[in-house]
């Protein structure tokens, strides 16, 4: 049992507080609740780039880095569709030292024309050096499109081109800001050996005064439901040919998304899954083939992919895939198939949650979807899960009419 405290501020800062007075250290986390889907078409890579300029200094720190490493800390961030999320781990006792940094990059960033060239090219060396120039590297860039139409998730996080980074101006940067990152569209989770009222004391200290903005709606017209199987084949200079092949489903809160979940280890989790003793190992169809499943907050995704052997075409490659998941539901299965599958999720979260960072990222994360009692009763979920509940989902999900194929072929 994870046990938290919680407080929000006058300024809508929501703070949760978990102690763990075995170690110590302390990890602040800064959760805001904005993500690619959360752009402009025309101005794509904001969110991402921002990850950047907040650590390009702030009103009345300029430099973001070196206080912290002077109080032994270190400190680290990432985006996604959904959310952009900050963490630092520091001594208990150099809490204050997180506090103010982060609570003033809040309050109000630099905006220095230098800040925003640095940061601008960091990203557009990493669109061209993750992106454009490594092998399967824009597989998301091409194949989002194919998957959703409408919905902002039809853009990779890096953003659909780099020309939107390129042409960001001043403006259009503290626009963002101000839109989305203020106390009322965040929440700070403060993990470690450090009591409740010393952090409500701190949080007070250095956040109170930050003004509220007004407050982000969010108005996003969902994803029609796909309605027949589509397609996109590239050419690259690659290895070798690889598949991907989608199946929409339910999003991250959805009773899919452990459905999926399960249903994913059961094929391609190890040497010993479905997928790698039939297709790699028996078949010799492919040289690793794998599923799992994306678990965005507006909608969700049930991925394969797979590289092929050479000489293996890929009408062969995609019926093995499907072939499998028939197999699955014409054989059902085992008590014992599925009890493996469970014992391996609570041994993976047993194992997650000995580390604070992970516990503290945790509780942000489920507090921006609105459940943060799932910290403690997500296991429970997994649990329950029957194999007539797991064998409905496939049929339901495997249809050729909610399938999107991208092919690779190697040049």
């Amino acid at each position: 049992m994870i046990k938290y405290n919680s407080f929000t501020l006058k300024n809508g800062l929501k703070v949760i507080h978990h102690q763990d007075k075995t170690t110590p250290m302390v990890v602040v986390n800064t959760i805001y609740n904005v993500g690619a889907r959360d752009e402009d078409e025309s101005r794509t890579g904001f969110a991402h780039l921002f990850e950047h300029l907040m650590f390009g200094g702030s009103t009345h720190i300029e430099n973001y880095d070196a206080p912290l490493q002077l109080a032994g800390g270190e400190c680290n961030a990432f985006t996604n569709n959904d959310i952009t999320n900050y963490y630092n781990t520091l001594p208990a006792e150099n809490l204050e030292t997180a506090l103010w940094l982060e609570s003033d990059r809040m309050l109000e960033l630099a905006f220095t024309p230098k800040s925003l060239e640095v940061q601008r090219q960091v990203v557009i060396e990493e669109f061209k050096q993750r992106y454009l120039n490594q092998p399967y590297g824009d597989v998301w860039l091409q194949f989002r499109p194919v998957i959703y139409k409408t919905h902002p998730y039809k853009w990779a996080t890096i953003g659909k081109n780099i020309q939107h980074i390129e042409e960001a101006t001043m403006e259009d940067v503290k626009n963002f800001f101000y839109k989305h990152y203020g106390p009322q569209n965040a929440t700070l989770v403060i993990g470690g050996n450090v009591e409740f009222e010393s952090v409500k004391s701190l949080v007070t200290k250095w956040y109170a005064e930050i003004p509220a903005r007004d407050k982000y709606i969010r108005h996003i017209t969902p994803e029609p439901k796909q309605t027949e199987t589509r397609r996109l084949t590239i050419e690259r200079k690659v290895p070798t040919n690889a598949i991907y092949m989608t199946f929409r489903m339910g999003n991250r809160l959805s009773h899919d998304h452990y459905l999926g979940d399960i249903i994913s280890d059961i094929l391609s989790a190890g040497k010993s899954s479905r997928l790698f003793q039939s297709l790699v190992k028996n078949k010799k169809l492919f040289t690793d083939v794998s599923a799992y499943i994306l678990g965005g907050m507006e909608d969700g995704i049930f991925l394969f992919s797979g590289h092929l052997m050479e000489d293996i075409d890929f009408e062969t490659a995609e019926k093995s895939i499907l072939d499998e998941i028939n197999i699955l539901i014409e054989n059902s299965i085992s008590d014992d198939e599925l009890t493996k599958v469970k014992n391996k999720f609570q041994t993976a979260k047993a194992f997650q949650d000995q580390s604070l960072l992970n516990r503290v990222m945790n509780l942000a994360m489920y507090d921006q979807m609105e459940r943060i009692d799932l910290i403690n009763t997500e296991k429970g979920i997994y649990d329950s899960i029957e194999i007539d509940e797991l064998i409905n989902f496939t049929k339901k999900t495997f249809t050729p009419t909610n399938m999107s194929v991208l092919t690779i072929k190697a040049i």
